[in-house]
C-alpha cells in the first residue's frame, strides 16, 4: 500500500496526490476530470471512467482452434458469466456445423445474448440486456420458486407414477441454471464497474453474497433432478405406501427448512435462521429411518430410493446452508446492512 499525506489548501480544500505511475497507464492529463466513487465501507474509489454508461468488453474466439462442441459451449458460458458485453467467434474459412448449433443453443440458455451479425466466417453475440433491470432479489425468489416447484414434482411424480411429470422436472433444470448464470455475471460486472453497483443500489461484498445464494439454491435444484431420474426406474415397481408416506413426510420437512431459509435472509431474521438450522437433524433422523425401512426391498428399487432419500436430505442441508449465509451477513453488516425486499 502506497501512502500519502492529506494536503489543505485555501484554508478548506483537502488535497491527495495521484500516482504519478497509475496517472501515467490510466492516460491522465492535466485538467482531466476523474470520478471519486464512495465505497459502501467508507473506501473512495478513484476512476478515469465518469458516465454511466457499461463498460464494452469484446471476446474473441477462433472456432478454427475447437473441435469439441462442449468446449466451445463452455467457453461462451465462461464468456457471459465473466461479463464480456460483446462475444465474437471467427474462422479462417467456413464455420463447421456445429458451431452454429452451439450458438443456438448458447444464446437460448442464457439471458440477454442475442446473434446481431452473422457471415460465413464471423458470428456476433451481443448482450442486450439492461443489468439493472434484473435486480438480484427478484431472481433469486424466482429461482427459489422453480426449484421448489422442481422438488415437489419429481415427488408427486414418485407418488402418481407419473413418467411426463417426472422427464420434465428434468427438463426445468435449466430454467434454475440461466438464473443461476445470470447473477454469477451481474456479480462479476458489479465488481469491474462501480457505477454499475452504485446504479444497482447493492454493494460488491452484497452481490457476492446473492451469488452464494444462487448457487446454494442451484444445488437444490440439482438434487430435485436427481429424485426424478431415481423415481423413473422404479415407477412401476410395487413399494409399500408407508415407505411412500415417509418420504412425503421428508421432503415437506426438507422444503419447511427452504422455504424458512429464504424468508430468514429476505427478513434479515438472525435467530429464525438459527432455529432453522437446529431442525435439519429431524430431517436427517427421518431419512435415516426411511433408509432402514428400504434395506428389506429388491435391491434395484432399495438402491433408487436411497438415492432419493439422500437428495432430499442434501436439499435440507443446502437450506440450512442458507441460513448459515443470513447469520454470517448479518454478524457482518450489523450496521448499515443493505436489506433485500421482504417477502419471497
Amino acid at each position: 500500500m502506497e501512502i500519502r499525506r492529506v494536503q489543505v489548501t485555501g484554508g478548506a480544500s483537502f488535497v491527495v496526490t495521484l500516482p504519478k505511475n497509475w496517472a501515467d497507464e490510466q492516460k491522465i492529463k492535466k485538467n482531466d476530470p476523474v470520478g471519486l466513487v464512495i465505497q459502501p465501507d467508507g473506501a473512495l474509489l478513484i476512476t478515469k471512467k465518469i458516465t454511466d454508461e457499461p463498460i464494452q468488453r469484446v471476446k474473441m474466439i477462433d472456432s478454427s482452434t475447437v473441435s469439441d462442441p462442449a468446449f466451445l459451449f463452455r467457453m461462451l458460458i465462461g464468456a457471459y458469466i465473466t461479463g464480456f458485453t460483446m462475444i465474437r467467434i471467427t474462422t479462417k474459412d467456413r464455420f463447421p456445423p456445429f458451431v452454429r448449433t452451439v450458438v443456438r443453443d448458447f444464446t437460448q440458455m442464457t439471458i440477454g445474448q442475442e446473434v446481431v451479425e452473422e457471415t460465413e466466417s464471423n458470428i456476433s453475440i451481443k448482450d442486450l440486456l439492461n443489468p439493472s433491470e434484473m435486480p438480484f432479489d427478484n431472481t433469486i425468489k424466482r429461482m427459489f420458486v422453480i426449484v421448489k416447484a422442481m422438488h415437489e414434482d419429481a415427488i408427486a411424480a414418485l407418488e402418481t407414477r407419473n413418467r411426463a411429470l417426472a422427464q420434465d422436472v428434468i427438463n426445468r433444470d435449466m430454467d434454475a441454471d440461466r438464473l443461476n448464470w445470470l447473477i454469477a455475471r451481474q456479480t462479476n460486472m458489479i465488481m469491474q464497474n462501480a457505477s454499475l453497483s452504485r446504479k444497482m443500489a447493492i454493494s460488491s461484498s452484497m452481490a457476492l453474497h446473492y451469488y452464494m445464494l444462487s448457487r446454494i439454491i442451484e444445488r437444490v435444484g440439482d438434487h430435485a433432478v436427481r429424485i426424478a431420474e431415481h423415481a423413473m426406474p422404479i415407477l412401476d415397481a410395487d413399494v409399500d405406501r408407508k415407505i411412500l408416506s415417509a418420504i412425503r413426510k421428508s421432503s415437506a420437512l426438507s422444503l419447511e427448512v427452504f422455504d424458512r431459509s429464504i424468508i430468514s435472509f429476505f427478513n434479515t431474521d438472525m435467530k429464525e435462521a438459527h432455529r432453522n438450522i437446529e431442525s435439519i437433524s429431524a430431517l436427517e433422523k427421518i431419512c435415516g429411518d426411511i433408509n432402514n425401512m428400504v434395506l428389506k426391498l429388491d435391491t434395484p428399487v432399495a438402491i433408487n430410493l436411497g438415492y432419493i432419500v439422500e437428495s432430499i436430505r442434501r436439499s435440507g442441508e443446502y437450506a440450512g446452508d442458507i441460513s448459515e449465509t443470513v447469520i454470517n451477513l448479518l454478524v457482518e453488516h450489523e450496521q448499515g446492512l443493505h436489506k433485500p425486499r421482504a417477502g419471497k
